[in-house]
């Protein structure tokens, strides 16, 4: 493990555990990858949650930042009524949760996009009138139209950009299905803002479609949620929010050098959610690749990195790969890397150690198969394929119950009747409510760590 700091960003490190060890002729190497953020140009400062709302010192710490909340107002909104009501709440507590001198704005989405506070293709820069006078704003809210997500997103892009932050981020929150744009629509709005900005995407009660918010929060590196009671909005944006203004950092990548002859077979986040960021390599170099990771705060994310080595005799060592954070730089001279960690290949006669599997990296493996299988289960289900939701959610439970994962088996517990989670034997229930399966669906990607 080394770590490398850097003014005004946090401290990172990382620290691989692998089983370097291969039988002779063994070529797949992989490894769990912790990266841990700490500190920063912002050491000291307070938890936000712990900020009051008259407190100006702690509210200035941080980063320069840039937040546009993206509300929906079509005409499903106002069914039941008091869903906008509450909508404005949120948003109004999102609001006071932003520190002083962020720059934000507020977007009503319906089948096009409309600013509504500050207004002018501009944005405010947070302090006690502003956040009056946007909440203010928030009383114009009106629910009729359409939805067209895409829209909403390349009107926050364009104003977010309008300032030069370091951190720029949108909270996005739907209530029904993007019907007013092509899916197509969405997929280029969407490739156009990656990178760009980091977003999070809700879905509020239950006539929305999982994959298309979850679809949004993935490619924009941001958390996606369902909340199924509008009453809980004020709070799921407060947390939102608050999260926002903790980060430190923006446009962080995990670098992969790999050596003549290796190639790299995936990367994935597999702590606190399963993402799959493979195709998201950018070249950066000779046998380099940049994977992004979006923006840190104080926390800590774990990685699964497999690659394929040429075969070699036992005796046999080399470096399989090295793991570096980098930042791009400003004066576009090559970044120097902010962290880095080495992963090994060592090839062995001895068949215990070439057999035996690395702890974190089996306990990882099992986590990104229990989200696959929550997935083809509940698509199973939904097309009427009763035995492979069967086999496929009973392997679910089976896997959760293993790993200790005890959120999700409460989250499956309430779409199969679990016989004998030890076995992965459970009968799938007649009647499930809509919000308790959008839920497993919309969370199945969240992991527990291992303890390492």
């Amino acid at each position: 493990m080394a770590n490398f700091s850097k003014s005004n960003v946090p401290r990172f490190s990382v620290e691989v555990y692998q089983n370097e060890f291969l039988p002779e002729g063994g070529r797949d190497v992989s490894a769990i990858v912790t990266v841990t953020a700490t500190g920063g140009g912002t050491t000291g400062r307070l938890p936000l949650v712990s900020v009051g709302p008259h407190d100006a010192a702690a509210r200035q710490r941080g980063p320069s930042a840039a937040v546009a909340v993206m509300v929906d107002c079509s005409g499903s909104m106002d069914y039941p009524p008091t869903k906008l009501r509450h909508a404005r709440e949120a948003t109004a507590a999102a609001i006071d949760t932003l520190r002083d001198g962020v720059a934000f704005t507020v977007i009503a989405g319906t089948h096009k996009a409309a600013e509504v506070y500050p207004g002018g293709g501009r944005l405010a820069r947070a302090d006690a009138a502003t956040r009056a006078a946007a909440k203010d704003a928030l009383r114009t809210l009106r629910a009729g139209g359409g939805t067209a997500i895409g829209e909403w997103l390349r009107l926050a892009d364009r104003l977010l950009h309008t300032r030069d932050a370091a951190i720029r981020h949108g909270i996005l929150l739907t209530d029904g299905r993007n019907e007013h744009e092509s899916p197509e629509a969405l997929r280029a709005s969407l490739g156009a803002c990656a990178g760009r900005f980091t977003c999070d995407a809700r879905g509020v009660g239950t006539d929305w479609e999982v994959k298309e918010v979850t679809a949004i929060a993935s490619t924009l590196l941001g958390t996606a949620d369902i909340v199924a009671n509008p009453a809980e909005l004020a709070e799921d944006f407060q947390r939102m929010m608050e999260s926002a203004m903790g980060k430190e950092v923006a446009d962080v990548a995990l670098r992969i050098w790999t050596p003549q002859g290796t190639d790299v077979t995936f990367v994935k986040q597999v702590a606190p959610t399963v993402e799959d960021l493979t195709h998201r390599r950018a070249d950066a170099g000779p046998r380099s690749g940049d994977y992004p990771t979006g923006s840190w705060g104080d926390e800590s994310r774990d990685y699964h990195v497999a690659v394929r080595v040429p075969a070699a005799d036992v005796g046999r060592e080399m470096l399989a790969a090295r793991v570096a954070l980098v930042l791009p730089s400003p004066d576009g001279t090559p970044p120097r890397p902010l962290a880095q960690g080495l992963v090994r290949a060592v090839w062995t006669a001895d068949l215990t150690a070439s057999t035996s599997m690395n702890p974190q990296v089996a306990h990882y493996t099992g986590q990104a198969e229990l989200a696959r299988a929550i997935q083809q289960g509940l698509d199973a289900r939904k097309s009427g394929d009763w035995d492979g939701a069967t086999a496929k959610l009973g392997r679910a439970v089976q896997l959760a119950a293993a790993s200790g994962n005890a959120e999700t088996a409460k989250l499956l517990s309430k779409v199969v009747d679990v016989v004998d989670a030890v076995t992965g034997t459970v009968r799938l229930k007649a009647k499930v409510a809509d919000a308790d399966e959008m839920t497993l669906e919309t969370r199945s990607t969240k992991t527990v760590r291992v303890k390492k």
